[in-house]
């Protein structure tokens, strides 16, 4: 008996109807239905994604939030200070910069989200000179003033930010830099 005559029926995938197909992967009856059945497999990808992205964001712990929100703050540090100089070394070079805190997360955690303390620093400054302290706090009582320093190295409550918190930290920040970056762009 010869196979090639004998093909079996397969259901389209979009219309439902019954079709023959031309070969063995062939999954619709026609390119009308080929073009639905597309179509409807990236509603369906997208929808899979969008679960999934929920999924991910659900099973997040504190620790992962905080790491995003730190993320959104220091970009949004980094374009609010992008046309200054290192705050501690006053220069302007190519290389890597950062969001250099004065009262570092771990010493001070309750300033971790304080824009008054968090400057924009070169990557030497911050990582090789241990955030070049004594020269930061010099050029910071020049930028903000003595007062503002003083209140940032006084005593400061204890703060706990619950994840619904830390998810608002990280939506104001990133909306604060793309207003930065849109009002940036007018100029």
């Amino acid at each position: 008996m010869n196979n090639k005559h004998n093909v079996k029926m397969k259901k389209c995938k979009a219309c439902g109807n019954k079709f023959t197909p031309f070969n063995s992967l062939a999954q619709v009856c026609s390119v009308d239905c080929a073009i639905q059945y597309a179509k409807d497999n990236k509603v369906q990808e997208r929808v899979r994604r969008k679960l999934t992205q929920i999924a991910k964001e659900r099973i997040k712990t504190r620790s992962e939030h905080l790491r995003e929100a730190q993320t959104a703050f220091n970009a949004f540090i980094r374009e609010r200070d992008k046309n200054e100089p290192c705050i501690s070394c006053e220069r302007y070079h190519n290389g890597q910069y950062h969001a250099g805190h004065y009262r570092s997360v771990g010493a001070c955690p309750e300033l971790r989200f304080c824009e008054l303390n968090v400057h924009k620093q070169c990557s030497a400054c911050n990582n090789h000179k241990s955030g070049n302290i004594i020269e930061y706090r010099i050029n910071l009582v020049k930028k903000i003033g003595a007062e503002k320093v003083d209140w940032l190295e006084g005593h400061h409550e204890q703060k706990k930010y619950t994840i619904e918190q830390i998810k608002q930290i990280k939506a104001e920040y990133k909306q604060k830099l793309k207003e930065l970056k849109r009002v940036g762009n007018k100029c």
